[in-house]
C-alpha cells in the first residue's frame, strides 16, 4: 500500500532534563527523508528494532535513551522522516508526557509517499499475562491497565484522537517506589508535575485523565510500535500489561513484514 510521508518543515529545538540522568539536553528535529534517526557524538542510529540496546524502564537506541515519548510524539503526528540530534544521550523529560514534542511539530511538510506492507494476519506477543495483538486495520487502539485494584481500558482511534486523549498522559510513579528509583538514579528528571503518582488507595496528585495510567502506556506501545515504521492509522492494536520489552519484540515482527 501506499503511505504518506512527513517530515518538519524547519529545524525544531527543545530544551530540559534527561528524563531518568536529570542531565541538561538539547534535542534539535531537523528535516529528513531517511526515515527516523537519532545522532548523537557523531553516531547516527536509525529508529528500528534492530538497533534497541534496552527496554528496561524506557526504549534505548544505541546509546541514545527514553526515545519512547518522542517516537510517540511522531506516530501521532504522522511524522515518517526526521534526523533527532541530542546533546547527551537522552531525551528530555518535558512534562512526562509526548505533548511538548507534539507542539513542537506544527510545521510539516509532505514528501512523497512510499509502498509499505501490512502484516497479512493478526500478529501476538505474549508475556505471562501480558500480551500484545496487532493485524492491519483502521487505527483502532484499546489498552487494558491494572490499577487500585481494578481494570482501566482506553479505546482510542490513531491518530485522530492522540492528541487529546493520548499525548498528555504523563509517565507513572507508584508511590512506595519513588524513593528508591531516585536513590538508584532512575527519573532523576521528573517532579511532582511531570507524573502521575499511583498510591495504595488513590492518585497522588491530580490527574490529567481519569485513566492516566492505562493511557500512558498506551503513549508508550505507540512509540515503540513506530520503530516499525508503519502508521498507527494502518493497524488495529489490543494490548494488557505490556511494556518496552513486548513493545520491541512485536515492532521487530511488524518490522519483518514491512518491506514489500
Amino acid at each position: 500500500m501506499k503511505a504518506r510521508r512527513r517530515t518538519v518543515a524547519s529545524p525544531v529545538r527543545l530544551d530540559g532534563r534527561g528524563l531518568h540522568s536529570g542531565r541538561p539536553v538539547r534535542v534539535t528535529i531537523h528535516p529528513g527523508e531517511d526515515g527516523i534517526a537519532f545522532r548523537h557524538g557523531g553516531t547516527r542510529i536509525p529508529a528500528a528494532p534492530d538497533a534497541v540496546t534496552g527496554t528496561r524502564r524506557n526504549t534505548t537506541l544505541g546509546d541514545v535513551a527514553t526515545v519512547e515519548h518522542i517516537m510517540s510524539a511522531f506516530a501521532g503526528v504522522e511524522i515518517t522522516d526526521a534526523e533527532v540530534e541530542v546533546s547527551c544521550p537522552e531525551l528530555p523529560a518535558l512534562d512526562g508526557s509526548a505533548a511538548g514534542f507534539v507542539a513542537a511539530l506544527d510545521a510539516v511538510e509532505e514528501l512523497t509517499p512510499t509502498e509499505i506492507a501490512l502484516p497479512d494476519r493478526e500478529v501476538v506477543v505474549s508475556d505471562n499475562d501480558a500480551w500484545i495483538r496487532v493485524q492491519p486495520g483502521t487505527g483502532q487502539w484499546t489498552y487494558s491497565y491494572e490499577c487500585f485494584g481494578v481494570t482501566q481500558t482506553v479505546k482510542c482511534v490513531m491518530p485522530d484522537d492522540y492528541l487529546t486523549g493520548v499525548s498528555r498522559a504523563r509517565t507513572i510513579a507508584h508511590a512506595h517506589e519513588v524513593q528508591a528509583l531516585l536513590d538508584s538514579g532512575i527519573g532523576q528528571g521528573l517532579d511532582i508535575g511531570s507524573v502521575v503518582l499511583i498510591g495504595t488507595d488513590g492518585y497522588g496528585n491530580e490527574p490529567r485523565y481519569p485513566d492516566e495510567p492505562a493511557r500512558h502506556k498506551l503513549l508508550d506501545l505507540a512509540g515503540d510500535l513506530y520503530l516499525a515504521g508503519i502508521p498507527a492509522r494502518c493497524l488495529d492494536v489490543t494490548a494488557h500489561r505490556s511494556g518496552h520489552t513486548a513493545g520491541v519484540r512485536m515492532a521487530a515482527l511488524l518490522a519483518s513484514s514491512r518491506c514489500p
